[in-house]
């Protein structure tokens, strides 16, 4: 009887009984801090700022922010709603403008409020790249009132696309009730508008646009950007506010470690333009050289493995080199994703095994694994003994 049971228990592990899945282990560590601490920022006094990087995203504010005037900001919101829905490559005029009369009372009710314009004509054609121009190089609020009325056939529609958009990206501070930032009404926080600020950089037309120091119209002629800080502490935009304070959306293009990073940031309530630019580039100086480049992985390096109960492992390789931008303080963090497997015929090395997700502020990467070794089924022996 003794013999029969034991027999029945080796049929039973050999024929009966499933190979088990082998899982992943992880070997690398879930959370890291970034190397440093980051000095304090020559936030302005007064006005309030945020700052930010590309791929990391947010990095600090000055933390008294509360919503206040966006002035001509704002029409970069105005930009960026165009161009989503009316798409522009760079070497793409678009489809064409005509001013009306609606238009050139606009720009006269506009002129006569000392208001930034651009003069327009009624027949005047523009195509859409060159109202773009006219609205961000010289700040036209006119031309944000066409610009709203050709898109959505009235100011008001406009504007509720405006503050959708806002919604949708998140900037819960923001309300606009006009196109063009001529209201004390139209408001948000320099954290705000910096999210609406690296959303509209990734048009390329429109970081073509602000980053002109001039512009040719049909009527109006040359026309000249009032970023005047353009080509400034390696400043390549975005759009200046003023009327209730001076503003400044930014973004800055500098070299670390041979690459090339882009700092953005919103300083609000500045005294003048010139105070605004002033801050503006403190930021950018004291920030530079707190950015490094760091090989935060390199190729085939083993993330993990496969442990094979029966006997036998193979590390979990990472594919490529991960270079990342770091600000000190941050928390990388990392999870190995591989699937665990049943392994029924051998798995040779090189095969796929899953991802390393990494988190660095905005980045989040996966990295490609692999099998270190080939991996393979458990013998006759260990089936049949299995407890």
């Amino acid at each position: 009887m003794l013999v029969l049971l034991v027999a029945a228990y080796l049929a039973f592990n050999y024929f009966i009984r499933p190979i088990p899945p082998v899982p992943a282990t992880g070997s690398v560590a879930t959370s890291t801090m970034t190397a440093g601490t980051a000095s304090t920022l020559p936030w302005p006094s007064p006005g309030s700022a945020a700052v930010a990087v590309s791929s990391l995203g947010f990095i600090a504010s000055s933390g008294n922010e509360k919503p206040a005037p966006a002035a001509s900001v704002a029409k970069v919101m105005t930009a960026l709603v165009v161009l989503e829905e009316k798409p522009l490559k760079k070497s793409e005029d678009g489809p064409t403008i005509l001013i009306t009369d609606a238009d050139v009372q606009e720009y006269q009710t506009d002129n006569a409020a000392k208001q930034s314009v651009v003069e327009v004509r009624a027949g005047e054609q523009l195509t859409e790249l060159q109202a773009l121009e006219a609205l961000l190089i010289p700040s036209g609020n006119n031309i944000a009132f066409t610009l709203a009325n050709w898109d959505a056939g009235s100011v008001t529609a406009f504007v509720t696309k405006m503050n959708k958009r806002a919604k949708e990206l998140g900037m819960s501070h923001t309300k606009f009730v006009d196109a063009a930032g001529a209201s004390d009404q139209t408001v948000s926080t320099p954290s705000d508008l910096l999210v609406l600020g690296m959303k509209a950089m990734k048009q390329d037309v429109l970081a073509q646009i602000v980053a002109m120091t001039d512009a040719k119209l049909p009527v109006a002629g040359n026309v000249y950007n009032v970023d005047y800080a353009l080509g400034e502490a390696g400043i390549i935009g975005i759009k200046t506010g003023s009327g209730f304070g001076a503003n400044f959306l930014f973004a800055a293009s500098v070299t670390v470690s041979g690459f090339t990073i882009t700092i953005y940031g919103c300083v609000m309530g500045l005294p003048t333009l010139d105070a605004a630019f002033a801050a503006a580039k403190a930021l950018i100086y004291a920030m530079q050289p707190q950015l490094h480049i760091v090989r935060a992985l390199s190729k085939y390096v083993a993330v993990g493995s496969y442990e094979l109960p029966w006997g036998g492992h193979s590390d979990i390789l990472s594919t490529t080199n991960v270079d990342l931008v770091e600000w000190p303080g941050m928390i990388l963090r990392q999870s190995v994703r591989s699937p665990a497997i049943t392994i029924t015929k051998a798995i040779p090395s090189g095969t796929s095994a899953g991802v390393l997700n990494m988190v660095l502020g905005d980045y989040n990467l996966d990295i490609p694994l692999t099998t270190s070794d080939a991996i393979y089924p458990p013998g006759r022996f260990w089936r049949l003994t299995r407890i």
